[in-house]
């Protein structure tokens, strides 16, 4: 088959994988299946079943550990074999090779039952494609699928055309998004992983494919599945997590509010904010100098200060900190063609190379975005993060940065690998493209491990499955506007879907900003719930600037937020040893209540507390509340479950319920996290509804 229509493709011209030879286990426990395009490699495993056709992929440490395959029992026959471990049944059939796969007697996944009228399978089961693979899977008529990563639409991605690929989305708006994983599942028991760094494509019940089937098209020459096996999507995340890692406790202090604009720009500016912040009580932990803040555009990024605005950052930096605050940092992995640091990393060959003359590589960033809104940006070098000796460079660089008191990084960009770079590790711009996050992501991590004495946290945009171990991540450039706001929150609960639990939003919109109070104020108050909080845009986000009343109320806010630290502290430690997020989407979080699903903009934040934004200019909320015994929060007013209500909400009101049961420690009243008593979290009462 020639090029792949991703929109009509031609399956009849799509030969099927078939089986050639008997099946045979080997010392290693692993099954070797021998078929028409290579051999099969099986593992029955303890949360499902890993299958790889093709060579040995690169390590970019996506895994944290290698899964121990089960023993496991093989009877073959002409037509099909049946592999038997751990309370589960594998069957391969043989022309074309098709699976079907039982955990105790429940069918999990099998190939696709919609047959076509010349051929039993619309779609092949098993297919070679040019470099790459597909498989298809079964879809049940009305079976939702989430995950997939930080995605803006409905949460439930059946119909919908996905590709697994990072992109510097400029907003909140469409497909592309800086966060991908391609990682889905089903709230009928299964899930899928692709455990690759080249692009996926997955037509997800997409029905110029087929409607009825889950389509993967996989652009890696080595084909890496896992079959996941839980029965609904919290078991889901413990078996993902459980391959790709789970999130450590951030620190405490990262739990307060994050102030931000795109920029402060100059010292006087961002040490009369903060004097501001502490004049008027707001609630605030750390303050950050963003890209244009700190460094000069035209020789960025190299770890210096600009010289004409800080000639010596320090007297800034222990003014800030003098008034209780942490400080974050801004940086991206491309070096400016302009800086001396260009020609020095790529003598040593610590930048991407151009494939056309294997000289450094010079990315361009793309005008578009610039001139009446950001400033043009210089050609690029990129950081080569598979070099070690670049990595080492790179990673130990941050020691000054965090010598002089930075706290937090805020490794931004890393979606910028194109398709004719080449790493030192031989791989291509397309194997390198999305991976290329997470080994950013760890490198940036790992400095602050070594070097930061308030402990690590970053705020990273791009990510790939790995990148939850070094936490957290933000939602990139929404449009200030509700819309940006409504995707924003998809985006946070959909991300969380794919096993990454901390997340933050830019409140109050990154572009586009009306100056709209009630927006402001709304966003806030969606975000006191999530993992983390941070006030960032083009303009200014100090509450002030919207009006007393937007300031009473947001300011009332981040007070909540202060004394929910406990609560939220304990749903983080909850996520590290489960996966699961601190923001859950309904269908996480009541798995056997399917009415509650399609409330894809209301969420549960831990346990106990179900959030309903206000996503409306007039304040109505429309909010389905599930079965049980439910009261409103902080009041305490019975609210029946099992159905919708409608409430209106002034703008200081909030639409959160507890279930009647729950305990909600709270902390005590404070501006910052430092006034916490001893420093560390710390429970002033418990809410309970009665």
């Amino acid at each position: 088959m020639g090029a792949f229509d991703l929109e009509a493709p031609n399956w009849g011209r799509i030969p099927p994988v078939e089986v050639t030879g008997p099946a045979t286990v080997g010392a290693d426990r692993v099954v070797t299946v021998p078929t028409s395009a290579g051999p099969l490699r099986v593992s029955m495993l303890a949360d499902g079943v890993r299958l790889r056709l093709g060579g040995q992929a690169r390590d970019y440490g996506i895994l944290v550990a290698e899964p121990e395959p089960l023993a496991v029992d093989v009877e073959g026959s002409p037509d099909r074999s049946v592999l038997r471990a751990g309370g589960r049944v594998l069957t391969l059939e043989h022309k074309p090779l098709a699976f079907a796969l039982e955990r105790e007697g429940r069918v999990v996944q099998r190939s696709p039952g919609d047959a076509h009228f010349v051929r039993r399978f619309r779609l092949p089961p098993f297919a070679r494609l040019g470099e790459g693979w597909f498989v298809s899977l079964e879809l049940g008529h009305a079976s939702p699928v989430y995950g997939l990563g930080e995605k803006w639409g409905r949460l439930d991605h059946r119909g919908q055309l996905i590709r697994s690929f990072n992109h510097d989305a400029l907003g909140v708006n469409a497909e592309a998004s800086y966060k991908n994983a391609p990682f889905a599942w089903s709230p009928d028991g299964w899930g899928v992983f692709v455990h690759t760094a080249w692009p996926v494509t997955h037509g997800v019940g997409y029905a110029p494919w087929s409607q009825r089937a889950y389509g993967i098209k996989v652009d890696d020459p080595a084909l890496d599945l896992f079959l996941l096996d839980g029965r609904d999507g919290a078991e889901q995340l413990r078996q993902y997590t459980g391959l790709t890692g789970r999130a450590p406790l951030p620190p405490l202090w990262s739990l307060g509010v994050i102030l931000s604009k795109a920029y402060y720009r100059d010292s006087a500016e961002i040490l009369a904010v903060a004097a501001e912040v502490r004049r008027r009580r707001m609630p605030c932990d750390v303050i950050t100098f963003d890209g244009r803040a700190w460094q000069d555009t035209d020789t960025r990024f190299a770890f210096e200060w600009c010289p004409k605005r800080y000639a010596d950052p320090r007297p800034t930096i222990e003014a800030l900190k003098a008034l209780d605050f942490r400080i974050c940092v801004w940086e991206y992995p491309l070096v400016s063609v302009l800086n001396p640091l260009f020609d020095e990393m790529a003598a040593k060959g610590w930048l991407l190379r151009d494939a056309t003359n294997g000289e450094a590589y010079r990315f361009r960033f793309d005008p578009e975005p610039f001139g009446a809104v950001l400033t043009q940006l210089p050609d690029s070098g990129i950081v080569d993060f598979t070099h070690p000796d670049a990595y080492a460079y790179w990673r130990d660089r941050h020691e000054d940065l965090f010598a002089l008191g930075v706290d937090m990084l805020k490794p931004d960009f890393g979606e910028q690998v194109e398709s004719r770079c080449v790493a030192s590790n031989g791989a291509s711009g397309d194997e390198l493209h999305n991976v290329y996050a997470l080994l950013y992501n760890r490198c940036v991590y790992e400095a602050a491990q070594r070097y930061c004495r308030s402990g690590p946290f970053l705020f990273s945009r791009a990510a790939w499955p790995g990148s939850q171990r070094y936490p957290s991540q933000w939602g990139g450039d929404p449009q200030a506007d509700w819309g940006g706001l409504a995707a924003s929150i998809r985006g946070s609960l959909s991300w969380g879907m794919t096993g990454a639990p901390y997340f933050a939003t830019d409140v109050g919109g990154f572009y586009g900003d009306q100056r709209d109070p009630l927006l402001y104020v709304r966003w806030a108050q969606a975000s006191v719930f999530s993992a983390h909080m941070r006030l960032h845009g083009i303009g200014p986000r100090e509450p002030w600037t919207y009006g007393p009343e937007a300031e009473a109320a947001v300011n009332a806010a981040l007070q909540l937020r202060y004394r929910l630290i406990p609560y939220l502290r304990a749903a983080m430690r909850q996520s590290g040893e489960t996966g699961l997020p601190v923001q859950r989407a309904m269908a996480l979080a009541c798995p056997d209540e399917p009415e509650a699903w399609p409330f894809e903009e209301q969420f549960f934040c831990g346990d106990e507390l179900l959030v309903a934004p206000c996503l409306d200019p007039a304040g109505s909320v429309r909010v389905y509340v599930p079965r049980g015994d439910w009261r409103r929060f902080p009041d305490g007013a019975p609210i029946e479950g099992g159905r919708c209500h409608t409430l209106q909400l002034g703008i200081d009101q909030m639409a959160v319920f507890a279930r009647a049961t729950a305990q909600i420690p709270l902390g005590p009243a404070v501006e910052h996290t430092g006034q916490l008593p001893g420093g560390i979290e710390s429970i002033a009462e418990v809410w309970r509804p009665d």
